[in-house]
This record gives structure tokens, sequence and C-alpha cells, in this order.
């Protein structure tokens, strides 16, 4: 198992160059509220030298697919070969009121887009009549960027049954995000199923986890609060993926007060509702040694890049570089690193 460091923009330079230095495979910039992923990632292009850069991940109702061949040769160049393609469907709150696109049908819709846009990374003129897209007619999609020869590897992130077995049909990876180790074998269960006779030789298991460090779990969780809290108040509570997880791990209770307290205005009271157990088992917690006991959790599970989301922890540049070197020296304990 390797790590990637979950970057957050401000910092993201020195973020990335220190996680390089470390040994870490990769750099990944997420999208959401505070910044985009590619300006993030265009950023650290020319300030490393070796490390991969992912999307984690460029949301599909975003970008028409040809934007988004665009873009991707665009960092792959820039890069010299190092930009991987992290995509997500995002969640119809987000889809619909930010973006304006309606979220049905979104496997579908996901199947399509992944199609159109690696034909037009593989370079050749692409017009695409589908249910969902239409590009080419007068102007065929025609990515013309000179970068290195071969194709850009597309990860998807995915959630459910069905998602995460498309993922295994159609992707090189899958992106997880909030999970615990026993979440991940259940996950890849369900990408061999999507694999069908092909194994997962080559292909990514990638989950980002949230992570602290500190002397105890208690301390390094409530470093954290604010993280889950901002999460799981996104969009309808029904419909919240990050509360959907809290339930199906038996926290309904929690939930539910969870959510009485940040509908009254109390953050804190919210975040402080929020079971160390919960997040114990979604998140790294702790001094080192105990990080690297949970890496090696992950790593039986099929993980082959572990993420770490130096971007939860409440704290400045300085926490979170020291968050990155101590991620490293656990995978070194933990006896997990390739």
């Amino acid at each position: 198992m390797r790590l990637a460091v979950n970057l957050v923009h401000q910092g993201a330079g020195a973020l990335a160059r220190t996680a390089e230095r470390w040994g870490y495979a990769a750099a990944l910039a997420p999208e959401g509220y505070r910044s985009d992923a590619v300006s993030v990632l265009g950023l650290v292009a020319g300030v490393t030298d070796s490390i991969a850069l992912i999307s984690g991940v460029m949301q599909i109702p975003g970008r028409p697919p040809a934007m988004t061949a665009l873009t991707a040769a665009t960092l792959d160049a820039l890069s010299g070969g190092r930009f991987r393609l992290g995509l997500g469907v995002s969640n119809p709150d987000v889809s619909t009121g930010w973006y304006g696109v309606p979220f049905a049908r979104p496997l579908e819709r996901t199947r399509e887009y992944v199609s159109v846009v690696r034909r037009a990374l593989e370079g050749g003129p692409v017009t695409h009549r589908g249910e969902h897209f239409e590009v080419g007619g007068p102007a065929p999609v025609h990515v013309l960027t000179e970068r290195t020869p071969g194709p850009v590897p597309v990860l998807l992130a995915a959630v459910g049954p069905r998602n995460l077995r498309l993922a295994g049909e159609i992707a090189d990876g899958w992106l997880g995000v909030f999970t615990s180790p026993e979440a991940v074998t259940e996950a890849v269960a369900e990408i061999r199923k999507g694999r069908g006779s092909a194994d997962l030789d080559g292909f990514e298991v990638l989950p980002s986890v949230p992570t602290a460090v500190a002397d105890t779990p208690q301390e390094a969780a409530d470093a954290l609060r604010g993280q889950y809290v901002y999460l799981m108040g996104i969009g309808d509570p029904e419909r919240n993926f990050y509360c959907s997880m809290a339930r199906s791990m038996g926290y309904e209770a929690e939930v539910a007060a969870f959510l009485d307290r940040l509908k009254a205005g109390d953050r804190a009271g919210a975040g402080a509702a929020l079971p160390l157990g919960f997040l114990d088992r979604t998140a790294l917690l702790g001094p080192v040694d105990r990080i690297a006991d949970r890496m090696r959790a992950y790593a039986d599970a099929g993980v082959t890049t572990l993420g770490v989301m130096v971007s939860a922890a409440a704290t400045g540049l300085p926490g979170r570089l020291a968050i990155v070197e101590a991620a490293a020296r656990a995978l070194e304990r933990s006896g997990a690193g390739d």
C-alpha cells in the first residue's frame, strides 16, 4: 500500500512537495465549496517532479465531457504524464443547485460521459449522439494537446453497490471517502463483480480518510469534528451521503441528535454529538503507532493507495505538514508499505 495526500488549496504546493519528499505516490485535489480541483492541480504540477496528480474529484455535472477531456489532456501535458482523472457524479442537491443539471439516471450518465471523455483523449475527432450528451456535428470534439503518449487513467468516485460495480467495469480505479476498512472490503467485493473475468491487477483502490495526529484518539477526533459537521450538513439530510453512512453503521440516534443541534444553529453542539466510535471507524486518529495499526487494517481490506486527508483537521499549514510526515512514518512502521 502507498499513500496519497488529499490537499487543501491553501499551501497546496508546499503540501505536495513535502508529500513527494516523503515518498507519497499521489496528490489529490478535491472539488467543493472551497476550491476547484483543476486550479490546484495546475499549481501542483508546476512545483513537483514525480508525484501523481489526481482530481479527487472533478464533478461530472460541472463540466461537459469535451471540456473535461481537454482539461485532463492539458494537466497531463503540464505534469509530464502524471495526471489521473478522478470523476464523480456529485449528489442531487449540488447537481441541481450548483450546476442546474438533473440528477436522473446517474449511472447511465456516468457511463456515457466516461465513454466520450476516453474517446476524446485518444485524439481522434468525436461525434456522439447519446441519451444524455451530444457532441460533434459541424465541430467534432478534437483534443490536439501534445502530451505523453498513452491513456489517462480514469478513477470513479462511487458509494452504492451498482456504482461500485460500474467503477469496476469501466474505470481504472475507485475513489472512496470517509470509509472504514470493513466498508472497503465490501466495496472491493462489488468492484470485483463489475470487473467480471478481469482481475484487480493494476486497479487502484484509493479511499481518502480524515487524519489527525494527537496523543489520544479523543484529542485527534476533536480536531476533525468541524469537517464532519460541514460535510454532514450539506443539502437534504435524508439524502446526505455522510449522514446515510453513519446511519448504516448503527448511529441513527446520534445522527438524529446531530441534525437537531445543527438545525438549531449549534454547530459546536452538533459536532460534539458525533460519537468517537463513528469518527474512529472512518478516520486515522491518535499517535503514530495507533495510526500504523489502522493503516494495516486498510491494507488488509484491499486498499492500494490510502489518501491522507490533511484538509479535514482544524489546523494550519504547519499542522498539515506535520500530518504528512507523521502518516509517512506510520506507514513505515505498519509494514504495509510497498
